[in-house]
């Protein structure tokens, strides 16, 4: 099956945290329609077996192809932790998710070799990012889960002093590995960027996972001459297996008037 340059972009998330990755890939690409599906029903995946974290995602994956989209983004790190090869072997179009992009990226930034990584639970114990690091043996990589923050965003807390604890909790031993570059491996992780910043200082470079993808999306549509040469007015659908009317609550905190008109998906 040929992909249409018509067709949209096919974005897949637990929940709301791949908002992040469909904010970029609009700015990135903003004549490109787009389909974003939140499991927000099942999440978060962070704390769920790989096994279930599996079978919900293809189930999600599988409803995105049926809808014609170009390219597949897996926009959670537990997501892509769990399926990335079976999605790359299973669908006719292109893949892209959101770990290899964001080693990548660090592996580029770093000037010690010395690295973290922050993420849900799900995302450590798969060591999916130890996995991406392989081809880099000179990177000390030091992972520290970071579960309550996907709470924060999702209730809109960006600040106060309960998260600034919390954050100088998660990161008190990447600052003690002396880390200078830090890769925020959850897409909701992005709009945490200024208390992270705060309590690492100037000196630790922030990689996000969402805007290496959306770099990568880019570059795989470009590469197979799928991208739209001409402005348009985009289209962009979004799903939930949860309530319509939350998701469309968070949405709009993390990109105002794009998310309108949630659907239901079950």
């Amino acid at each position: 099956m040929a992909a249409d340059t018509d067709a949209p972009i096919g974005i897949f998330d637990s929940g709301f945290g791949g908002l992040t990755v469909a904010r970029a890939v609009v700015d990135q690409l903003p004549h490109e329609d787009i389909i974003y599906l939140g499991d927000t029903a099942r999440s978060p995946y962070g704390e769920q077996p790989i096994a279930n974290v599996r079978e919900y995602a293809l189930e999600c994956l599988d409803h995105l192809v049926e809808q014609g989209v170009k390219i597949l983004v897996i926009a959670c790190n537990s997501g892509s932790a769990a399926v990335l090869r079976d999605a790359r072997e299973r669908y006719p179009v292109p893949v892209v998710e959101v770990i290899f992009p964001a080693a990548r990226r660090a592996v580029a930034a770093t000037r010690s070799g010395r690295v973290g990584v922050i993420c849900t639970e799900a995302t450590a114990t798969s060591q999916a990012y130890d996995d991406a690091f392989t081809a880099a043996p000179h990177i000390e990589l030091h992972t520290a889960p970071c579960p309550r923050f996907v709470s924060f965003v999702e209730a809109g807390i960006t600040g106060g002093p309960e998260l600034l604890d919390c954050a100088e909790e998660y990161l008190k031993p990447l600052q003690q590995a002396d880390i200078d570059t830090l890769i925020l491996g959850c897409t909701h992780y992005p709009l945490l960027t200024g208390v992270i910043s705060y309590v690492l200082g100037d000196n630790v470079s922030l990689v996000s996972s969402a805007e290496e993808c959306a770099k990568d999306v880019y570059a795989a549509l470009t590469r197979r001459g799928l991208t739209h040469d001409q402005p348009r007015e985009a289209s962009y659908r979004f799903l939930t297996t949860g309530n319509p009317e939350a998701f469309e609550g968070v949405g709009h905190r993390l990109m105002g008037g794009l998310v309108v008109g949630v659907e239901q998906f079950v």
